[in-house]
């Protein structure tokens, strides 16, 4: 029992170790945090095992990691994005969702719809849906564009992203249970869950906001909207069958717009980003099977970071030229949505739980935000240096 604790002090300890190691390499700390749980795991040193309490950790993480996620959504500039960057998402999501079922359909053969099989081929085009925009803001902030007309339908574009893959990763966990529910019966749940979200989250917005103004900076601000991040995740697993991190995430939105939202943010990141978060992710190296690479799975790994991105880019920047940008402005807006990050391992994991996606295949996930996170910087600082961004139609009018 008590060599949990030996194993949280493992993890913790090398996780943090090698996410430094990482941003001193430029990369993201997840990676970092993601290569300490290969080398602790049984792929390497085997000093820790994956087990229910490791599990239980990681769960809370990813669902504290997705609620302040929710807490960092900027709602008005959500609400005011409008048809480009909501279109821009849609095309984002639809392309390498479609990419992703047609890369291991090519490879492992086309099943009937309906089938195991043709789930897992799904989920591959779910996990490339996911953007990771943190890396972009970080690189148009540098290039100072951030707050441009393009830099904020980029942003924008990948929030609206966020919103609908977490949606798509509802219906086709919902639809691959194996429970016997349609995906009629799955896309009712998810409509009801919205409705029921929308329902208690406008009687909990005014609330927290009376709440709030009684006791600004308080530590029950955090506790209630802890309590309530926890609630709506069961609530969305337990009686609609919609994945917790859709619940954390919808509380997170709920919350977004209330005065302490960014305290909140902070104190739950303190305590998240501390313990759990660590422990997900490192959780992530621990249960990827590397012993379990054939060169088959080797090359499928290459072409789908390759799929990946090219879907991205593809998608997202034809869909900027139907919104009237020009073409070198239409890459810019690809290149700027193919980062991959947090979400995509989260959506993996998922698949995971439910038996869709194979352990070995997490070396693919990696890959891919491995290469995009280092891609994305350099493709755009030389874009933004040879082709400087032109007025769109719209604020010519304006």
């Amino acid at each position: 029992m008590y060599s949990v604790f030996r194993d949280l002090a493992i993890i913790i300890l090398s996780a943090k170790f090698f996410a430094l190691v990482a941003r001193k390499c430029k990369a993201p700390q997840v990676v970092g945090e993601i290569i300490a749980g290969l080398l602790i795991g049984p792929c390497l040193f085997n000093l820790v095992q994956s087990n229910d309490t490791i599990s239980v950790f990681a769960e809370i993480g990813v669902v504290l990691l997705m609620f302040t996620t929710g807490l960092g959504t900027n709602l008005k500039e959500l609400l005011r994005a409008g048809p480009i960057a909501t279109l821009i998402a849609c095309v984002g999501v639809a392309v390498p969702l479609a990419g992703g079922t047609l890369l291991y359909s090519l490879f492992y053969g086309f099943a009937a719809v309906g089938t195991v099989e043709f789930y897992r081929a799904l989920f591959i085009g779910t996990i490339m849906t996911a953007t990771s925009v943190s890396i972009t803001v970080a690189t148009l902030q540098e290039l100072g564009h951030l707050k441009s007309f393009l830099g904020t339908t980029i942003v924008s574009a990948a929030v609206i992203d966020d919103v609908i893959g977490i949606v798509v990763l509802t219906c086709v966990i919902g639809a691959s249970s194996g429970e016997g529910t349609g995906l009629g019966q799955v896309l009712l749940n998810t409509v009801l869950f919205f409705v029921v979200a929308i329902v208690v989250g406008i009687v909990i917005h005014y609330a927290m906001q009376w709440l709030d103004k009684r006791n600004p900076h308080t530590q029950r601000i955090t506790i209630v909207s802890l309590a309530f991040c926890f609630a709506m995740a069961y609530v969305a697993e337990q009686y609609f069958g919609i994945a917790d991190i859709t619940g954390a995430y919808i509380a997170g939105i709920v919350l977004c717009t209330m005065e302490d939202a960014s305290y909140v943010e902070r104190r739950v990141d303190i305590s998240n980003y501390v313990i759990f978060a660590p422990v997900f992710f490192a959780s992530i190296g621990l249960k990827t099977d590397i012993s379990g690479l054939t060169p088959d799975i080797l090359l499928f790994c290459v072409c789908f970071v390759i799929v990946a991105l090219v879907t991205k880019i593809v998608g997202c920047g034809l869909a900027a030229k139907i919104c009237r940008f020009n073409w070198g402005d239409s890459f810019k807006v690809g290149v700027g949505m193919m980062t991959r990050g947090e979400v995509a391992l989260i959506v993996a994991q998922k698949g995971l739980e439910v038996g869709v996606v194979d352990p070995v295949y997490f070396t693919a996930v990696i890959l891919l935000i491995v290469v995009s996170s280092v891609a994305t910087p350099l493709v755009l600082k030389n874009l933004f240096v040879k082709m400087p961004p032109q007025p769109h139609p719209n604020q010519i009018q304006a």
